[in-house]
């Protein structure tokens, strides 16, 4: 995963085994000292979800987020913290870590 904090783009490769590369594009709205308000396209209530209850995990003071219209709008994340950039980065490889541990013990009990 890389970021651009200048092009706002998170560039997400989502797999490693011959699959389609998904690039993710997320837009910065608002930066501000203590507030990070992000639109995210293409993504739904399973992935703001996950980001947002991972933020509260990492050191947020707020994680929520919106999508005001199923089909016609982008769902907006905003999270505000001492450093809510971090606080995202955060959030993003605490879900890795999880994944990568869950994908270890699924292996570990798919083979007794």
């Amino acid at each position: 995963m890389t970021y651009s904090a200048e092009k706002a783009i998170y560039k997400v490769n989502g797999n490693n085994k011959g699959n389609k590369v998904k690039y993710m594009l997320i837009k910065a709205l608002e930066k501000k000292k203590e507030k990070l308000r992000i639109e995210v396209d293409g993504e739904t209530h399973t992935l703001l979800n996950l980001l947002r209850e991972n933020a509260w995990k990492t050191g947020a003071k707020q994680a929520a987020y919106i999508i005001k219209h199923p089909y016609l709008s982008r769902p907006e994340m905003i999270i505000r913290a001492k450093n809510p950039g971090k606080v995202l980065n955060d959030a993003i490889q605490l879900i890795i870590n999880n994944t990568k541990e869950f994908e270890r013990e699924f292996g570990r009990a798919l083979k007794r």
